[in-house]
């Protein structure tokens, strides 16, 4: 290899370097969970996506620490397995923000294992709905299986995705972080009150323009923005990576759709497109994607700007 090829090389070889470097700080950068800083600053630690962008915002130039565990790779927390990573996180925190209503399902293993954490239980004073059911017609086997000992669920913990509710969760995040970190106490408030006004503009966007509008759900999540709009919730599937929906809730909805005349499905593009496209084949219904907010950039307009799109392409699919 002659000396100008051994230099296109080498400059080739750098540029591909330097391209694979930012790739990986574009991915692994916005974890805030691998570079733990070892100081005494008041150190908080949130549980998921949606908790971290609520307190990006009331923490909002706090000379503090603010982490967000390791996110899962796909769907909520309901299976999540804490880390390595996350244990060293809990280890250092001053405070732990959880959404709280079962989402965090580790939750009983971290509090063994740190006794004195300050837990933020975002959604106190939340009325949370109970897991949703595929449809009406499934009452008589859910009576049967409780006659054979079998239990609910739990609630549904996806409260966030109503904007009202999310207005409190941000109220209880500050709450929480002013008792438990007073010289920040007015800053905090400051910080809620302002995010709270956007917010409040947000929520002026759930009107009643499709009060009654049926609709069926492919994800547990939308439940709630489908009550704040007063939508007509026919039937509900539940699709993430862990569900297996039988051959029967499938006949099921499909039969809700045709007999109600029900317009659209919502659902999430990464758990429902193919489902939905199934019943759309069937039946002639539309769909629409919205998102569940559950990860994504660590910017602190994340959630007002998505749940826009979200309540803007609602309003199109439906008008």
């Amino acid at each position: 290899m002659n000396k100008s090829k051994k230099v296109i090389f080498v400059i080739v070889l750098l540029v591909m370097l330097t391209i694979i470097g930012i790739i990986i700080v574009k991915v692994f950068g916005n974890r805030h969970s691998s570079e733990v800083e070892d100081d005494d600053k008041f150190t908080v630690v949130t549980s998921f996506y949606p908790m971290y962008i609520a307190a990006l915002n009331v923490t909002d130039g706090a000379d503090i620490n603010l982490y967000n565990l390791s996110e899962p790779e796909t769907g909520c927390l309901h299976d999540y397995q804490l880390t390595t990573d996350d244990m060293k996180l809990l280890s250092n925190a001053d405070v732990f923000i959880i959404n709280g209503l079962g989402m965090e399902a580790f939750l009983d293993d971290v509090m063994k294992q740190y006794p004195k954490l300050r837990i933020i239980n975002a959604s106190v004073g939340i009325e949370s709905l109970n897991e949703p059911h595929s449809n009406e017609e499934d009452e008589h086997e859910e009576e049967h299986e409780h006659e054979e000992g079998h239990e609910d669920e739990g609630p549904n913990a996806h409260v966030w995705m109503s904007v009202a509710n999310h207005i409190k969760q941000v109220d209880n995040i500050r709450i929480g972080l002013r008792d438990a970190n007073p010289s920040n106490a007015s800053l905090y408030n400051e910080n809620a009150s302002n995010y709270i006004s956007k917010l409040e503009q947000l929520k002026a966007k759930v009107d009643n323009s499709l009060n009654g509008k049926k609709v069926v759900l492919f994800s547990e999540a939308y439940e709630y923005l489908a009550k704040d709009f007063g939508l007509d919730v026919r039937a509900i599937l539940d699709l993430d990576e862990e569900k297996n929906i039988s051959a029967r809730e499938i006949a099921d909805t499909v039969d809700v759709v045709r007999k109600d005349q029900v317009p659209l499905i919502i659902a999430e593009k990464e758990y429902g497109e193919k489902m939905a496209n199934a019943v759309m084949g069937e039946t002639g219904i539309v769909s629409v994607y919205l998102d569940t907010i559950i990860r994504g950039e660590y910017d602190k307009d994340a959630y007002i700007n998505r749940m826009n799109s979200n309540i803007d392409l609602l309003k199109e699919a439906l008008k």
